[in-house]
């Protein structure tokens, strides 16, 4: 028996699901679909960030978010978010802080709900899934922001607006 592909919310402009498809039927230059993501900072203002791993269908090798996934059938944002940072940072009991949901329009459609934590832990203190993650970095914000005015396709192609929310 073939293995059932994963289906994904579809949504509105209002983020009101509207139908479910399986992700590769997608078409991401018209359909709206749901990405939760984690912010981490730590006290010395600095911020987690994620290389996304080379097997990855979309951004392979980019930095982005420390955590982010696409919310499944039947996931909360919550719910997803909460999967994410375990199976890629194997982060576990930890308490987020709801953030802002923003809406990207880039080479991707979709609506993201932002989560936040504050965690002064050491970059071995993480336990990346290779799978999701080949590289995690501190990066102070004003690097940040050079680096992605500079060479901004070392970035996932949402960046420059989820650094916006945050940073500027």
């Amino acid at each position: 028996m073939a293995k059932e592909m994963v289906k994904l919310p579809i949504v509105d402009e209002n983020d009101n699901i509207i139908a479910h498809k399986e992700r590769n039927t997608l078409d991401y230059q018209k359909d709206i679909y749901r990405i939760s993501a984690l912010w981490i900072e730590n006290s010395k203002g600095e911020i987690l960030l994620a290389k996304r791993a080379a097997i990855k269908t979309q951004d392979p090798n980019k930095w982005g978010p420390a955590v982010a996934g696409t919310v499944d059938k039947g996931e909360s944002y919550e719910q997803n978010i909460t999967k994410e940072a375990e199976e890629e940072l194997g982060l576990k009991d930890i308490e987020f802080q709801k953030g802002p949901k923003t809406r990207v329009k880039s080479k991707y459609n979709y609506f993201c709900q932002w989560f936040i934590l504050k965690t002064d832990k050491g970059l071995s203190e993480f336990k990346i899934e290779q799978d999701e993650v080949s590289e995690i970095k501190w990066w102070a914000k004003e690097e940040l922001k050079e680096q992605l005015k500079a060479n901004p396709e070392l970035f996932v192609s949402g960046m420059k607006q989820h650094i916006k929310v945050f940073v500027e």
